[in-house]
Formats: structure tokens, sequence, C-alpha cells
């Protein structure tokens, strides 16, 4: 018979999650190594005591918001290539629900991430207790079930011994990289105090595997017999080639098969960026050289990608009306989108043994010339980007995109700053082992066309949930990740408004993170959308109300740099690209956390480059601007491919 150890539930799951441990590549490393809290009712004195007793190794961090600090718990295991997590807990009610978002963020992404929220009570006795959620038709129904549809896996602990088969549970989904993402425990306040005779055995260290699936012959077949004859072929990096830590591998295959490659939001540096195969982003936030080459691609092959929207230009970006499509992902779900030839498997190895055939074939591409002259024309055309500032040059052409706005945020700052220019200022200082973060906005939109970094995971972008208010605390996750390397926010105006609690986290911690805010004054990317759509611009804008009560008034000055100072803080407020170079440098050689504030002139982010994206517009009692979108979008809707 096992020996037992009695332990309240809270003590146990502490116990549980302090010796996991995952294996991939025979290096072994400790999964769990904290976990983010914001202590309430419903859990402080559960959960906080079993903390307080005896937390072993875990280390406890201390939120700001559930959300924040899910985000920084999301950022640190996606930078670590899901190899590590930090766990987050809240208290029942708002606590929990504000975790809500992040755990959408996290499966959108297929990134580990635990959330531990508190319960109502199970004996229900109490009820209705402070921050219950009732519901008259289901009384087992709590705020908790809101997590359901947004988890991978969700359980909620309502007897001690449960406790055993969810936690088991949680780490099969956790560990999976063809399942991952946001997992919930949820504890019931009385369960948590309650105590049990665990099985010791419960407690012992596990280390669960994450492998390296091969692909099945038939598989590996089916898509070597398309590649080998294509003439034109063209590979999408997605996030699986960072997870799979396939890199290298791929940039081999790349160059010695002449294959060109684009990169999605997620798959940004997992290749370097001076590969002569790397054409950058591709898509509706895509290079002019990436989407110029995939318009006449024969065969396309993503691999790790889930293939969004932003990625096949909405089913218009590969042009070729003969293109076939490969998928290979560890996925059988993300394999069969765009009714693909699959092979389900890891990237790296699926990479070596697809290599392996075409080698064997004598398999080279059919281009000649036309990577190199996509390359040399995007360029030259960050050249302008470059230079996009203004000026006598660029005034007039900036002022006609949006004249109010535009002259009147030039008159207020003084600013000259463009945000295409601010970016290619930043790239030039940053140096070779910095990481950036981006989230949201037009920001990841500049950033995938125009950023390049030859570190692996470099560019850090969630942009599956397009989750703003995600890169603060994000910055933060993921210099807990990465200690010994400086990190930048790329945010936002609206984006930093919206949360920027985890300041103070990283203030707590000791650790230092810089924050680029770019202000625009307003929410710029959807009022581009508007304006480009014929709409014009709804409350977008930070504006006062005007007379009428419209929100058309002065646009709404703020101080940021004055702001953050309050968190201690060095700020900067920069109005020109010299200002911001100096500031940069400055920055860098602080040894605390930085802001920037950088004024941007609205309306200065980059187009799209031989892409679309669907938008739902209406289609009755239009304007004449609004038509003439609508009409356009109908236009490119008849040739979208339809699967």
């Amino acid at each position: 018979m096992a020996n037992t150890i009695k332990l309240t539930v809270a003590q146990a799951l502490v116990k549980f999650l302090d010796n996991q441990y995952v294996s991939f590549d025979g290096e072994e490393t400790k999964f769990v190594e904290g976990i983010f809290t914001i202590f309430g009712h419903g859990i402080a004195v559960g959960l906080g005591q079993a903390l307080d007793t005896n937390p072993g190794d875990l280390r406890v961090f201390q939120g700001r918001n559930e959300q924040g600090m899910c985000h920084s718990a999301i950022a640190y295991a996606k930078q670590l290539n899901r190899r590590k997590i930090i766990a987050c807990s809240s208290s029942v009610g708002p606590g929990a629900t504000n975790m809500v978002t992040a755990a959408a963020t996290a499966t959108v992404n297929n990134i580990p991430l635990l959330v531990i929220p508190a319960d109502t009570y199970a004996t229900r006795q109490p009820d209705p207790v402070l921050q219950q959620l009732e519901s008259p038709s289901d009384l087992s129904l709590t705020a908790n079930d809101a997590f359901r549809p947004v988890c991978k896996y969700f359980d909620r602990v309502t007897r001690p011994e449960q406790l055993m088969t969810a936690l088991i549970a949680a780490m099969r989904v956790l560990t999976d990289p063809a399942e991952t993402g946001a997992v919930c425990i949820a504890l019931p306040q009385d369960v948590e105090g309650e105590s049990y005779d665990y099985p010791d055995y419960f407690f012992e260290k596990r280390v669960h595997r994450i492998t390296r699936p091969v692909p099945v012959a038939e598989e590996l077949d089916d898509i070597f017999n398309i590649i080998k004859d294509a003439k034109k072929p063209f590979v999408i990096v997605g996030g699986g080639v960072k997870y799979s830590e396939a890199g290298e591998t791929l940039e081999k295959f790349l160059e010695e098969f002449q294959i060109p490659a684009g990169e999605t939001q997620a798959g940004k540096s997992g290749i370097k960026s001076s590969n002569p195969m790397s054409l950058g982003g591709v898509g509706v936030t895509g290079s002019l050289a990436a989407n110029t080459i995939a318009e006449d691609a024969d065969v396309v092959i993503a691999i790790g990608t889930r293939l969004g929207d932003f990625t096949t230009g909405s089913k218009t970006q590969f042009k070729d009306p003969n293109v076939k499509y490969i998928t290979i992902n560890t996925s059988r779900y993300h394999a069969y989108k765009l009714d693909a030839t699959k092979a389900v498997g890891d990237a790296k190895v699926t990479i070596e043994a697809l290599g392996e055939k075409l080698r064997a074939a004598g398999y080279k591409s059919s281009y000649a010339g036309e990577i190199e002259a996509a390359k040399k024309a995007w360029d030259d055309e960050m050249v302008k980007l470059a230079n996009y500032f203004y000026d006598d040059n660029f005034a007039p052409i900036i002022k006609q995109r949006d004249p109010r706005t535009v002259e009147e945020f030039v008159k207020r700052t003084g600013t000259s700053i463009t945000q295409t220019a601010a970016i290619c200022a930043v790239r030039e200082v940053l140096k070779p082992n910095d990481n950036i973060i981006t989230a949201g906005g037009s920001l990841p939109s500049c950033l995938q066309r125009m950023w390049t970094t030859d570190k692996r995971g470099g560019y850090h972008a969630e942009y599956g949930f397009s989750c703003m208010g995600y890169e603060v605390a994000a910055t933060l996750g993921v210099k807990l990740a990465q200690p010994e390397d400086e990190v930048y926010a790329f945010v936002g105006d609206a984006s930093f408004q919206m949360m920027h609690s985890e300041i103070m986290t990283a203030q707590q911690e000791g650790v230092k993170v810089n924050i680029l805010l770019f202000d625009n004054n307003g929410f710029g990317s959807i009022n581009n959308l508007e304006m480009t759509h014929g709409i014009g611009s709804m409350g977008t804008e930070f504006r006062y109300r005007d007379a009428n009560g419209k929100m058309l008034g002065d646009l709404i000055p703020v101080d940021y740099a004055q702001i953050v100072k309050g968190y201690g803080l060095k700020s900067y407020t920069v109005t020109s690209i010299d200002e911001l170079k100096a500031a940069l440098k400055d920055a860098a050689a602080q040894d605390k956390s930085t802001l920037i504030d950088i004024k941007a002139i609205p309306k200065t982010m980059t187009d799209g480059y031989k892409s679309w994206w669907n938008v739902g517009m209406a289609s009755s009692n239009l304007t004449e601007s609004e038509q003439e979108a609508y009409d356009e979008v109908m236009e490119y809707r008849a040739i979208a491919r339809q699967y």
C-alpha cells in the first residue's frame, strides 16, 4: 500500500507543480517556474497559505492586473519556445474573468498558459458569496465557465481527490505541441482548504517528453511528389518553426533547393533575416518582396502556421489559378487548412526527411533572378521609408491622408517624426541580441514588413488574437525569460492606455524593460481602416467633444513621459530622429526601466503591398466613398479561393 501525505488541495497543487519537468532533444528543464497572483478573498487563505508555508522552488510574482500578469506569463512561455511556464492564479469573480482574454490569447497562439482561478463554494451553503455570479437556471454555473470556450482543457475540482486527474490532464495539454494552449483548473474556495491523504507517488518528479513526431511515409511521399514538380515553390515560415527550433535546418533547406520564404508574425525571426532566401513578412502586413514572389508561386509550403487571413491575404495572396498548398504541422487540425496536402509532424524532422528526398531527386526550383530582383525592390522601398519625414518633400503627401489631424498634431508637438522613419532609426541603433515585442495595431504591420534580425526569437509579436494591451506586460515576460538581453516594447498610445499595469511588477522584480511609445493620438490603424473604406473618423482619434457633442474637437495632448516618472522610470520625449537616436543610446546605458515618448505623426505607417484584407462592410445606404470601397471589396471577394 502506498505511503500517503496529508495536504490541503492548495498545498498538493503547489507541491505537484513544483515537480513537473519537460525533456526536449535530451535536455531536461523545470517546467513550472512560478506563479503569478493577485490575492483576493477567494484564494488568499487557500492557495496563498500554501505558497506562504511551502512554495518549494516556485517563485511567487505579484501581478497588478490579472490579464496583464497572464500576458507576461504567455510571453515568458513563448520566448522560451514553450519549455517553461509561469502559472497564474486569481480570486473568484472579476479577478478570474480578467484572465479570460489572456486565456483566449494563449489558445489562439498555441502557447501554454495555466490559469488557476478560485471558484464559488462547492457546498453552496454560503451562497451567494461575494463576487458570485448566479445563474437561476443552473446553480452549477459560475463565472469560471467563461473559460470553457477559450481553453484547451477546463476542469473544476469539487473534491480533493479530483485534483490528481485534473493536474495530470493539464500537463498532458500544456506539454503537447499539437494541443497546447490555455488550461483552466478552477478551485472552489472551500475545496482549496480541504485535506486529503494523497499518495506520495503523485508528487514524484515527472518528466514530460516533448517529442518530434515524424510524418507517416505516405504523407511524406505526398508532399514530395508535389514539390518535385514545382517550378516556383514558396515557403511560409510559421511559429512552429520557432518552437521546433528548426530555423537553421530550414535555412539550409531553402538555400539548397533555392526556395524563397515569407514569414508570419509568429514565425518572424524563426529564420535569419540575412538569409538570401528570406523575403520578410508575407500577406496583408507583408513586404513588397515576399508578396511579389508569393503572387506567382505554384506550390505554397506552409510550415507551422495557422494560415490566418493576414497570411493568406484573405485567400487572395497566391494568384496562380493552379496553386497547390502543402502544410507541415504537428496539429492535424491546422494541417487540414486550405484543403492542403498535409504532412503531420514536427517541423525540423519533416524538413530533414523532405530534404533527403528532394536531394536524391536532384531538385532545384526554377527561379532565375526573380528573388534577387524582389529583394532589391524592397531594399529601395526601405530607403524611402527611412527618409520619410515631415519636410518639404513629404509634408504635402502626408497631409493628403488627413490634413486636419496631421497639421494639428504637428503644430501642437513640433514633431517631424514619421512612424516608418522611427522604426528604421530604432533598427539602426539596437544591438543584434536585443528583443523587440509588439502586438495589435499598426506597429505590427510596419514591423513585420520592416524589422530585420538574425537573432532567433528576437522578434516577439502577438498577432494571432491581435490583443492590444499585451505589449508592456509581455516585455516583462520576455525579460524574465532572457534577462541577459535588452527588451523593447513597441506600443501605440492607445494600447498603452489600455494596459501598462505590469510596469510596477517589473519595478518590484528589479528587471529593466524599455518601452517605445508611439503617440499618434488615437487608434491609428483602425482610423486608417475606416477612412480607406469611405467612413469618417468615427471614435478612433483622441479628441475632445465639440460644440455639437461629437468627438471631433481638438486632439487631447498626453505627456506619457511624465506618467511613467511616477513609477520611477527614466523617460524621454522626442520629436526628431536625432533626439530618438540619442534617447535610445542613453536608455541602453541605464540600469532601470525606460520609456521613450515618440511623437509620431498620424497616417505615417506603411501601406499594403500587393495584398488585400477581407473586411465586412455595409451593403446599403452608402455614401459615394463607401460605395467605391464596397465595390472593391466585392471584386476581391469574387477572386478569393473558397474552401
